[in-house]
């Protein structure tokens, strides 16, 4: 009987100690379940944008996209006149290049002045004070309108100097806009555009001069 009463107290000792272990485990299992909660909640924080204000845009962004995009038509009006007016090849396919180049920066301008709901320019119309064919423009680099009809009226070699003279001109205009952006705005896009200009612009200027110099 002694012994019978030994074993029962060693397997109520066990019991209880094998309840303790498994109580002791639980706890430990609600621990690791809300710590993991807690290991996640900085991913939650970093979902919130740093560049937040990325999209943000000033009057120099707005002032740069509706001054360059007239601009820019400007050159393709005359970078088209050298279709049928230019004689030397490496004219008509300066001007074809930059028909191709800024035209998609028209598109890219014109689609920021709408996101911003401001005005986009119509046409060449703001170009020059209306009416008067001589007046500087506001913007620099620009053609005036007896300019224009200059270029549009002559043909051959004349064409050639004339388009390479008044287009070196045209983006010097352009590179200055260009730098004044970079200067003023605001707008990391327009910024990366105003680069691209100075680049592009700057390149053939370059090339411009080599080729007068050569007729």
């Amino acid at each position: 009987m002694n012994t019978t009463r030994t074993t029962a107290r060693r397997l109520s000792v066990v019991a209880a100690a094998a309840t303790l272990t498994a109580g002791l485990v639980l706890v430990g299992c609600d621990g690791n379940d809300t710590s993991a909660p807690a290991s996640t909640s900085p991913v939650t924080a970093t979902e919130v944008p740093a560049t937040a204000e990325s999209g943000a845009h000033n009057a120099a962004d707005v002032a740069f996209a509706q001054q360059m995009i007239p601009h820019h038509r400007q050159a393709i009006v005359m970078s088209q006149m050298a279709r049928s007016h230019a004689t030397a090849s490496d004219v008509k396919a300066l001007a074809e290049q930059i028909e191709k180049a800024q035209e998609p920066e028209i598109r890219t301008m014109t689609g920021w002045l709408k996101a911003w709901g401001e005005e986009v320019p119509e046409g060449m119309a703001d170009m020059h004070d209306p009416g008067l064919g001589d007046t500087n423009s506001t913007m620099p680099g620009m053609m005036s309108n007896r300019q224009m009809r200059g270029l549009d009226r002559a043909s051959g070699r004349t064409f050639d100097t004339m388009f390479l003279t008044l287009m070196i001109e045209h983006h010097e205009g352009a590179v200055d806009m260009a730098k004044t952006e970079k200067l003023n705005g605001a707008y990391s896009p327009a910024e990366v555009l105003a680069d691209q200009i100075i680049k592009t612009q700057t390149a053939e200027i370059t090339q411009m001069r080599a080729m007068l110099h050569g007729n």
